[in-house]
């Protein structure tokens, strides 16, 4: 009899390792569409857009309430949050959009507060410019879509800004007239057109697809301070109707 020991045997026996050889275990790359291929850049760039929008967010929230900055910075912090969530809205409203592929129906409009939502636009373009722009409102509902008319009125009021100057005064009102609620932006800059042409003209195309989509109504004119007078009309609303047609 021949005995083998332990040592032996691990010597003598080599330890087989089962599975695909290298070159087997190599699958070749899936072959994408042009359109599948663009599709998927698109969602890589949409997942980065909503981490650094988050990053911002959680930056300026832990701003906004440190113990040891002033006032007037805390006042910035939170206007940055307020512009980053909105900007969130509008990065998810073009999101659906593309999902959508131009098929799907908007969303409808919405019991809105226009005197809640026209402050807060104010309040942010306020921090941003040396224009004097003063605000009265009421307390006024209307049938719109949140953020068409925020849209609808950073563009009509930006330009509001441009056209008055530094130096120069916009004036923003918000009331219920009629079954309208109506915001009205006034400048006393030199007049619709009559200044050099810049992001102007498509801010207007934005303006008039955001209004006009739900039954809204714009209109331009020469203002009682000189300069353009824009009116933004929607079907007017109340707290308890939340659901009328437009």
């Amino acid at each position: 009899m021949v005995s083998i020991s332990a040592r032996d045997t691990a010597t003598a026996v080599p330890l087989a390792v089962a599975g695909p050889s290298r070159a087997e275990s190599i699958e070749p790359p899936v072959r994408r569409s042009a359109a599948d291929d663009l599709g998927l850049r698109r969602r890589q760039l949409s997942h980065d857009i909503r981490h650094e929008l988050g990053t911002i967010t959680m930056l300026a929230s832990l701003l906004s309430c440190a113990p040891d900055v002033g006032q007037e910075s805390l006042d910035r912090a939170r206007q940055i949050l307020g512009e980053t969530r909105w900007l969130d809205q509008l990065h998810a409203a073009y999101e659906e959009l593309q999902e959508q592929d131009g098929t799907g129906a908007p969303a409808g409009p919405v019991s809105l507060r226009l005197d809640v939502v026209t402050g807060e636009v104010v309040a942010a373009i306020r921090m941003s410019t040396r224009t004097r722009i003063d605000f009265t409102a009421t307390e006024t509902w209307a049938h719109a879509d949140r953020l068409a008319y925020w849209r609808a009125l950073r563009n009509i009021l930006g330009n509001a800004v441009r056209a008055a100057g530094p130096d120069g005064t916009v004036e923003v009102a918000v009331s219920a007239q009629d079954d309208w609620a109506v915001a009205r932006i006034d400048d006393d800059g030199p007049g619709f057109g009559e200044i050099a042409p810049g992001l102007g003209s498509l801010g207007l195309g934005i303006v008039q697809d955001m209004v006009g989509e739900w039954g809204g109504e714009l209109e331009i004119r020469r203002g009682v301070r000189g300069g353009c007078c824009v009116r933004l009309r929607y079907p007017i609303a109340t707290p308890h109707d939340p659901d009328r047609a437009p």
